[in-house]
């Protein structure tokens, strides 16, 4: 289901039912000559379109942190948003989510998540506005003091059974850590994502063995490999988010 195409009584009927909100997170950055500028928003997007609708899409963020690590902007494919700049509307939009009552949101992000633990400045601007819309809200809520509040005396027995208030806006990676699938940059690993998920964006023809030295093995990928890469991207999407049958 696409929020934007809901009317309010299905929005309230899916939160009553608590059906997981998903945001998908993306940069636009060089992927080489033969993939989409927008690979690890896509990757996100069309993955998340699987899952039909057990969950509510929420429109995707596109603009993140991508940095010129990759390549400069005379590429015309990376699109660098500072992430200082981003904390603030991502940290608006979470409160928006909260104060309507929406608690079971899920942002999903590809870009520069091989090491999710420690962090990277997109993951790690919505980490932190999730965080301080949450404080936020429960300050504005249950006042000052909240925790500390006699009201909060089983907050720990009540975090083990699953009444954890951090939970309700979590961000996750789109491969889990240590996956058995290619984690690259336009090599085989998205470049076979892409055939599976998005093939009319793939120019396998550009690959002219020229390119950079992150392509260098793109030229293996295929729709089948992609696919396997989907499957486990699905059922760790599915237990991440809750879905019934994970």
């Amino acid at each position: 289901m696409q929020f934007e195409r809901m009317r309010p009584a299905q929005i309230r009927a899916a939160v009553a039912a608590s059906v997981p909100f998903v945001l998908p997170i993306g940069v636009q950055e060089y992927h080489g000559e033969h993939l989409p500028v927008g690979m690890d928003l896509l990757a996100v997007t069309e993955a998340v379109a699987r899952l039909g609708d057990e969950v509510v899409v929420l429109p995707p963020f596109a603009w993140g942190t991508a940095s010129h690590a990759v390549a400069g902007p005379a590429t015309m494919g990376t699109y660098h948003v500072p992430s200082e700049t981003i904390l603030p509307m991502a940290q608006a939009l979470f409160a928006a989510l909260l104060v309507a009552g929406i608690r079971n949101i899920h942002g999903i992000i590809h870009h520069q998540t091989e090491n999710f633990l420690q962090g990277m400045p997109t993951d790690l601007a919505f980490r932190l506005a999730a965080r301080n819309a949450v404080f936020a809200h429960l300050e504005e809520t249950r006042g000052k003091g909240w925790w500390g509040a006699p009201e909060s005396a089983d907050y720990y027995s009540d975090f083990a059974g699953g009444e954890n208030p951090f939970n309700w806006i979590s961000i996750h990676p789109l491969l889990p850590p240590g996956a058995p699938y290619p984690f690259d940059h336009a090599g085989k690993g998205e470049t076979g994502l892409m055939l599976a998920l998005a093939p009319e964006t793939v120019d396998m023809g550009a690959l002219d063995g020229e390119g950079p030295w992150y392509v260098a093995d793109a030229h293996e990928a295929s729709a089948a490999a992609g696919e396997a890469g989907v499957a486990i991207i699905l059922d760790h999407l599915r237990r991440s988010i809750g879905l019934a049958g994970s």
